[in-house]
């Protein structure tokens, strides 16, 4: 009788490791993933970096402080809405859980 309750306690126990192991590996390639789509978003931000910078410099040539505060709102104020816009759409429902 003790060895069925022995191997029933083994059987919990490999059953808990085997949970442990797919949420390990689930939340293992959230973070890759989240860290490949940061990459390809760091690499997109350097391409537009420049062609952005082109056309604010083009926009306040006569400012007096030569664009630089100018474009530093503009793309201040871009980067925050495409940060809202990205939070709103890749949000995930909490309460679903």
């Amino acid at each position: 009788m003790a060895e069925i309750k022995e191997l029933s306690q083994k059987e919990k126990l490999k059953l808990k490791t085997k949970a442990s192991a797919k949420k390990f590996n689930q939340e293992l390639k959230k973070a890759v993933n989240t860290a490949i789509v940061a990459a390809f978003g760091f690499l997109m931000a350097l391409a537009w970096r420049d062609v952005i910078t082109e056309y604010v410099n083009e926009l306040t040539a006569l400012s007096p402080v030569q664009g630089k505060l100018v474009s530093a709102i503009i793309i201040t104020l871009v980067s925050v809405a495409g940060i809202l816009v990205v939070t709103k759409l890749f949000s995930v429902d909490e309460e679903g859980k």
